[in-house]
């Protein structure tokens, strides 16, 4: 019983990412966008762990792999393009929908692509930008829009579709010293830098303060660990 449940962890994480994006679609559609795109970063920290417990825990399955690409297309397709239509291409009506509804299309065929692909266990580049960095450039644009012209914006979205599906490689976060922590700069900066300006700690989904304590003893027992193991060799 409790081999089962220790195996069915990564899955629970792959749909407590799902979930979030489930509810950033409703924050967006209540106009708390604010909310709606912190919930996406945290499905960003919930998508860095799925992977790396499965594998630590001997996890890994088929089911967990199509589970993870059911959950991303949601959370990083269709939850940033409700949000960025509902606070900015929303004043074009129909055609601003239509515009919103290209990034998850984009997403589902890169991710479709990445599942059918050869060579994906390459550790030293992604073929085009993976859909959880392009939902989350989306979500942090959402958060300091008011600062971000339109132009930008328009711009960004636009090149994240197309790069999506681009043939460019894109170095992997895994070479770089920082990699395996990249998820919780890019989460905890859009963060603070949010709270030191905005001043609205309270309004942030309960969640995130469930989220930022699992996900920082996480990144503590990831680093120990590292640590450790360049000791010893």
């Amino acid at each position: 019983m409790i081999l089962r449940f220790t195996k069915s962890i990564p899955n629970i994480f792959t749909l407590g990412n799902l979930f979030c994006g489930f509810l950033s679609i409703g924050y967006a559609a209540n106009g708390q966008y604010k909310n709606a795109a912190i919930l996406i970063l945290i499905g960003m920290m919930l998508d860095s762990m799925d992977g790396r417990l499965a594998r630590m825990l001997k996890a890994d399955s088929a089911l967990g792999k199509e589970l993870d690409s059911l959950a991303d297309i949601v959370t990083f397709g269709v939850a940033p393009s409700f949000l960025v239509y509902y606070t900015y291409f929303y004043q074009f009506g129909l055609i601003g929908m239509m515009i919103a509804g290209l990034f998850p299309l984009f997403g589902a065929y890169r991710l479709a692509r990445f599942n059918i692909s050869s060579n994906k266990s390459s550790q030293n580049y992604f073929v085009g930008v993976p859909i959880t960095a392009a939902g989350g450039i989306l979500a942090l644009l959402t958060l300091f829009g008011e600062w971000i012209p339109n132009i930008i914006t328009t711009v960004l979205f636009t090149s994240l579709c197309f790069l999506m599906v681009s043939k460019v490689r894109i170095p992997s976060l895994k070479d770089v010293p920082l990699p395996k922590y990249g998820t919780i700069v890019t989460v905890f900066l859009g963060c603070a830098l949010y709270i030191i300006f905005k001043g609205t700690y309270g309004s942030f989904p309960y969640l995130i303060y469930i989220a930022t304590p699992l996900y920082i003893t996480y990144l503590a027992y990831r680093f120990v660990k590292g640590r450790n193991k360049n000791s010893l060799n």
